[in-house]
This record gives structure tokens, C-alpha cells and sequence, in this order.
């Protein structure tokens, strides 16, 4: 049996490998390009959607307590800078669940938080969330009643593991 010489395909085996090699990296390229926009699309609804609920929040107790002024109708969070950044999706939902957590003080007199604040602050220091399989803890920084609108500031700590 004879063998057909491969010299005269060689050309054509060396272009149709460079083709396919390049069909690999080209899909490859464009597979993490659609990933990473992905992520950030996600984030973002992740985001938006975390301020959905806080606004249908705010709308339902601005509607229970619009008569009255001396009340707290809004908790406002917001987290403090942290050293080694914390990814914001995480810190989202660990205002998240933080804000459910302090949802008994809508409602409270304005003039009677100082009572509340301590309550508050003993039970919520260093308690920790689980967000991801990950524990983090928060400490209460600061707490400011003004005009309706109890602010406050917390710090977010990855709790070491011994």
C-alpha cells in the first residue's frame, strides 16, 4: 500500500491549525470581555435593587408617620472605608440585614432615642452577619437623629479566625 506524500499538505495542516487556534483565543477573549460586563451588570441590579427596597421602606413609613414630626420615618447606614476594601455587594447586604435589624426604631419618638440608642448599640456591637459564607462584624460608630432621620455610621470588620 502506498502512502500519499504529507509535504503537500504541510502549508495547509500549519493554516488550518492557526486558524483554530485563533478561533480558541478569540472565544476565549470574548468569554471573559461578556463575564466581566456581566458582573458589573449584576452588581449594579444588585444595587438598584437594594435601593427598591429601602425606598418602598421609606415610602410606607413616610405615609404612617406624615402627621407627626417628632418621629424617626427614615434609617439611613452607611458604612466607613475600610482598610483592605470590602467587596460593595457584601457591604450592600450587610446594611441590608443591619437595617432589618433596626427597623423597631421607626416609629420611636425622636425625643426618646437616647434610651433606644443604648439598647441598640449594646445588642448590634460586634454582632456578626453571615453574608457568602463569610462572617463580618459590625461596630456602631455613630448615631444622628435629625429632622426624622436616624444616620448611622458603621464600621465593617472581617473577624480573624484562630
Amino acid at each position: 500500500m502506498r502512502l500519499p506524500p504529507f509535504q503537500r499538505y504541510r502549508r495547509f495542516m500549519q493554516m488550518s491549525a492557526v486558524f483554530v487556534l485563533g478561533i480558541i483565543v478569540g472565544s476565549v477573549l470574548y468569554n471573559s470581555i461578556f463575564h466581566s460586563t456581566y458582573n458589573l451588570l449584576w452588581m449594579s441590579n444588585q444595587e438598584l435593587e437594594l435601593q427598591i427596597q429601602q425606598y418602598q421602606k421609606d415610602i410606607k413609613t413616610l405615609k404612617k408617620y406624615n402627621t407627626q414630626q417628632t418621629v424617626i420615618k427614615e434609617i439611613k447606614i452607611r458604612s466607613e472605608q475600610q482598610d483592605p476594601p470590602i467587596d460593595t455587594v457584601v457591604v450592600k447586604a450587610l446594611l441590608q440585614q443591619l437595617g432589618s435589624d433596626l427597623e423597631v426604631l421607626r416609629g420611636q419618638n425622636v425625643y426618646d432615642i437616647d434610651k433606644d440608642s443604648k439598647i441598640t448599640r449594646s445588642l448590634l456591637n460586634q454582632k456578626t452577619y453571615k453574608v457568602r459564607d463569610k462572617d463580618y462584624a459590625i461596630q456602631i460608630k455613630t448615631m444622628l437623629v435629625m429632622d426624622g432621620m436616624l444616620q448611622i455610621w458603621v464600621n465593617i470588620v472581617v473577624p480573624k479566625v484562630h
